[in-house]
């Protein structure tokens, strides 16, 4: 089986929770229908004929979090994610923060 050279032990404690299964649920905009609403995709299996083998990422459950923090996450503060899940739930983060106001602004142009 494939493990991260750096951090390993760590990673294998999440995968084992995790059941070395993407525990994605949504949040990168596929409802996962086909997996009951959890991705599908398990470490070191094929996701389709025509790609290589899965490498699950051990990563915080919110991806939103920069990755000098998500480096100090606790275990129970990570999740299993497949590259495609945590890039879209990514992704979809940062669009929702680029689209809230600036606090600094305060009411500027509030009538």
């Amino acid at each position: 089986m494939a493990e991260p050279i750096v951090g390993a032990a760590l990673w294998r404690r999440v995968m084992a929770a995790a059941g070395y299964r993407c525990q994605c649920a949504g949040q990168c905009g596929n409802p996962h229908t086909k997996g009951e609403g959890r991705c599908l995709k398990e470490h070191d299996k094929y996701a389709s004929r025509h790609s290589g083998p899965v490498r699950l990422l051990a990563a915080a459950a919110d991806p939103a979090t920069p990755p000098r923090a998500a480096a100090l996450l606790p275990v129970a503060d990570l999740r299993a994610w497949c590259p495609t899940c945590f890039d879209a739930t990514r992704r979809a983060a940062q669009r929702l923060t680029r689209a809230a106001p600036d606090p600094a602004q305060g009411g500027l142009f509030d009538l």
